[in-house]
């Protein structure tokens, strides 16, 4: 027989079943999106993408378009209008500048997003690797990230460029090779606080090899400081590239990027060109101040101290 006690037993087992626990990645969720100035910035940065990958669609002009009325000692008259289809004006070269800054703009975030995703895989991998095995292994692979990083970045990628050729897949390779040891020495340093857990020991007794704990079990202990790390290293490898664009050994014509768009607009500041410079300039801010945003959000809502 069912007693009065069973049945308010029976309905607090239900009760406490329907409650479900929240995990720590769907708390981070929650602290991320009470961060007013992360989410502006994660909205600005989903409207930058969008205007990188579809705004080609409303340019009335290609890229490498040239309107000979309206180049050399005649570009003050290409200025922003809605009625012309130069929304942002023309360059000094007669060409579309909102078509160029929607170029610029891909090229830039393509060039930061693979160069940052290269470091990170690259190095979290070399680092927990490091971390993981220990002794003199560890010993030898950090020596050599100290070797590496004992040599100016900005010079070893200005060289790569120069000898081999200056193209959007060099520029891939120069950064992406070298700015993987931060993130190394970072995955390393968590491998070692990571190693002697109980759930590490316990892959350990199993049989489980060194490769796939470090895959299975080290790595995605990693992820939080991995995923801040790579949004606050994607505006570095923007700024990377628009300096060296800056300099001319960059993205190469008929091809853009911000940087030289801002390279192309600063030397004609003196002509009353101001447009040249305002619009790849102030996409390259955004951009850098959107991603910057996220990345502080990001690592105050997975900083496990405040939790």
């Amino acid at each position: 027989m069912i007693t009065q006690t069973d049945v308010k037993m029976l309905e607090e087992t239900a009760h406490l079943a329907q409650v479900r626990g929240r995990s720590l990645w769907e708390d981070a969720r929650v602290r991320f999106f009470r961060n007013k100035a992360a989410v502006a910035g994660l909205f600005v940065l989903i409207a930058i993408c969008a205007f990188a990958l579809f705004g080609g669609l409303f340019a009335k002009f290609e890229p490498d378009y040239v309107d000979f009325s309206l180049m050399g000692a005649n570009a003050y008259q290409g200025v922003p209008s809605l009625s012309s289809g130069h929304y942002f004006g023309t360059d000094i070269d007669g060409r579309d500048l909102f078509a160029r800054t929607v170029q610029g703009t891909s090229i830039s975030l393509l060039v930061g997003i693979v160069g940052s995703l290269v470091a990170v895989v690259v190095g979290t991998l070399y680092g927990a690797t490091a971390g993981y095995v220990g002794g003199r292994t560890d010993g030898i692979m950090m020596r050599i990230v100290d070797i590496l990083m004992s040599i100016p970045f900005m010079f070893v990628l200005i060289l790569m460029l120069v000898i081999f050729g200056r193209s959007i897949l060099m520029l891939f390779i120069g950064i992406g090779l070298i700015s993987w040891l931060n993130m190394a020495r970072i995955a390393r340093g968590q491998t070692l606080t990571i190693k002697n857990k109980e759930f590490v020991e316990a892959a350990i007794a199993t049989g489980v090899s060194p490769f796939t704990i470090i895959l299975r079990h080290i790595i995605p202990n990693l992820l939080g400081i991995v995923i801040v790390y790579a949004t606050l290293l994607v505006p570095e490898m923007i700024i990377f590239e628009s300096f060296i664009s800056y300099l001319g050994l960059g993205v190469q014509e008929p091809n853009t990027s911000l940087g030289a768009l801002i390279n192309a607009g600063a030397s004609q500041m003196t002509n009353g060109t101001l447009w040249m410079l305002f619009y790849p300039l102030g996409f390259f801010l955004i951009t850098l101040f959107a991603f910057f945003f996220v990345g502080d959000g990001l690592r105050d809502a997975l900083d496990p101290k405040d939790r």
